[in-house]
């Protein structure tokens, strides 16, 4: 089963990847499993107009703290279900917005060298050390923020019969 590749297609927002990749891989895990329910997610961040992905680096990592702190990002996390024995589903895009405060250089090498966030799009971890670097959060699924949108999957899940909780 190929990968699906991340890279954006030109002028797509960031909103659009993150539903087309969440819908791509959900459609490529049905190649493997021909029935059942299949969860696609993937989530993009936009920050000013640009998609800042996974830095793969510690230096990267600090390039987009950088750029980050004192602004208002919007992380869209895409979702995608599908039955895979009658190939329904169900997609949707669930935004979440985080304010980073104002950081210093020592902070930023200090949360970058400890957490290590190097696999994360936008170089933080909400759920661990990198909440300390938020003001605020808003949006109508926190979970959204961690990749996957329990909320929302909660919802389609039971659109889609499964009895939750």
């Amino acid at each position: 089963m190929p990968d699906v590749s991340e890279t954006a297609f030109e002028d797509e927002s960031p909103k659009d990847l993150a539903l087309r990749l969440s819908i791509a891989k959900a459609q490529n895990i049905t190649k493997k499993y021909p029935s059942g329910l299949i969860i696609g997610s993937d989530q993009t961040l936009d920050c000013e107009g640009v998609i800042l992905g996974k830095p793969r680096n510690e230096e990267k990592a600090i390039m987009q703290l950088t750029k980050m702190s004192g602004k208002t990002l919007t992380f869209y996390t895409g979702l995608c279900v599908i039955n895979a024995e009658t190939m329904s589903s169900e997609q949707d895009v669930i935004k979440y917005e985080v304010v980073f405060r104002k950081l210093t250089e020592a902070e930023i090498e200090r949360y970058v060298s400890h957490e290590k966030p190097i696999d994360c799009a936008g170089s933080f971890k909400s759920e661990a050390l990198g909440i300390a670097l938020l003001e605020r959060m808003t949006g109508d699924d926190p979970t959204a923020l961690v990749g996957l949108p329990l909320i929302s999957l909660s919802k389609m899940l039971r659109r889609m019969g499964l009895a939750i909780p």
